[in-house]
């Protein structure tokens, strides 16, 4: 079983997000592979418009062993996936987003039947987010349902939440409302 760890917690160790994802990450001690992506670390470009007329043409000649679909692939493949980003500007650190812009490839995350219906490809039982926010998002964290969404055009069936919310707050007991979120962990199967 491959578990991918997209890690999103631009902070580094300094992140409460990412403490929470290394929490998570150990209930898989003993699973052959997880993989994490730092996207701190792989420093990923937006597409640019030469960009997406040369992965266009690498499409079209399904040339899919191209190192510009190696994540792509990677999360194709994947049997598990956690996603680790902070909650920032209603939704998450923007590498997350371009990071997304990389790996939704047709043919590979996902296709287009005869019916022009969206069908995923993605092998992944599940994709379990976990986030911190500084204050309480009060049911309107935006990363979350991007990523339902997300999960539902490359045929995830599950997606999961966790999240430790209002760490920020003056005189909050930040490791209680941690303890919240590592009380929901320990609740997932």
């Amino acid at each position: 079983m491959t578990v991918l760890f997209v890690n999103a917690c631009i902070r580094g160790d300094e992140s409460r997000t990412l403490k929470l994802c290394r929490e998570y990450l150990a209930r898989f001690d003993g699973v052959e592979d997880v993989e994490e992506v730092d996207l701190a670390a792989l420093g990923l470009s937006p597409f640019s418009a030469e960009m997406v007329a040369s992965r266009s043409e690498k499409q079209l000649a399904c040339d899919w062993d191209d190192p510009i679909f190696a994540l792509s692939r990677q999360f194709a493949a994947a049997d598990d996936i956690v996603i680790g980003a902070p909650y920032w500007d209603l939704s998450f650190p923007a590498a997350l987003k371009v990071y997304i812009e990389h790996v939704s490839v047709c043919e590979l995350a996902f296709h287009y039947t005869e019916d022009a219906r969206c069908e995923g490809l993605c092998k992944a039982r599940r994709l379990t987010y976990i986030t911190t926010c500084g204050g309480f998002v009060e049911g309107a964290n935006f990363g979350y349902e991007y990523f339902c969404g997300i999960a539902r055009m490359f045929g995830i069936p599950e997606v999961r939440f966790v999240a430790a919310e209002g760490l920020d707050v003056v005189g909050i007991d930040v490791e209680a409302q941690m303890d919240k979120a590592r009380e929901t962990m320990r609740k997932l199967d």
